[in-house]
């Protein structure tokens, strides 16, 4: 339910097209839905411009599937992260145009693709391929949100001149979301070299001292590169919604 149904829904009541039970029928379940061991957020699509995203990691099979289904009798894009092949098996089953993007632990329903301007880009780098599981966690959450996302991988600090020749993409884009783990240099240089929006997220990849993203994540916090916003360990997602909602404002 989006703000242009329910206005839909409040006119043909009014023209007497639909009845006042109908009526409630259809808006019984704004602004949610109790299943018992979840509140589904059915307003969230007319607040934010987004439907509720399913966060798996903790839930059971069986919670998944439920939450879920209820969202997609409801909504045409769902995005539920963290969910494992198991999880996406048994959604499956229910909601048959669900797809699972194995690299960025998602499974994606989009029965109504979003469109996205080619002039306005976010742009992902990672500073290695171990990041790109979260890298593409961000990017498939921005792209389902209606963005458009290239991608540059592999490009840290270790061999920096593989950056350097990355400038007019970086140049062109419209807001960076850049990840990183190890010490998380990368975005303090990335934000060195734009005058525009950068995005870090820190990853848990590193050897021991790296404190599963820790050093990566104060580093950041720490960068002397204005412009530069820290999302949490390993949150890809609340980088691919913090960059479409910049990527989107005019």
């Amino acid at each position: 339910m989006n703000v242009e149904n329910l206005r839909q829904t409040l006119e043909k009541f009014h023209s007497g097209e639909i009845s006042l039970e109908d009526t409630v029928n259809l808006l019984k379940n704004l602004p949610y839905e109790d299943l018992g061991f979840a509140k589904i957020d059915h307003h969230r699509l007319m607040r934010q411009g987004f439907p509720e995203v399913v966060f798996c990691q903790g839930k059971t099979v069986d919670q998944v599937v439920k939450i879920v289904q209820n969202l997609a009798q409801c909504n045409n894009n769902i995005l539920a992260s963290r969910a494992t092949p198991e999880m996406f098996q048994a959604v499956k089953e229910i909601v048959p145009d669900a797809q699972y993007i194995e690299i960025a632990k998602m499974i994606v329903v989009e029965r109504e693709k979003k469109k996205s301007g080619t002039e306005r880009f976010i742009l992902v780098m990672t500073a290695g391929t171990s990041d790109m599981p979260v890298a593409e966690e961000a990017a498939v959450t921005a792209e389902v949100m209606g963005n458009s996302v290239r991608r540059v991988y592999d490009v840290g600090v270790a061999g920096i001149h593989r950056l350097l020749a990355q400038h007019e993409i970086l140049q062109a884009a419209n807001v960076i979301i850049v990840v990183a783990g190890m010490e998380g240099a990368l975005a303090s240089v990335v934000g060195g070299m734009v005058a525009k929006p950068v995005i870090a997220v820190p990853t848990s990849v590193g050897y021991g001292a790296n404190f599963g993203g820790l050093s990566a994540l104060l580093s950041m916090l720490n960068s002397c590169a204005a412009g530069v916003a820290v999302v949490n360990i390993d949150n890809g997602f609340g980088a691919g919604r913090l960059a479409s909602i910049i990527n989107q404002m005019r």
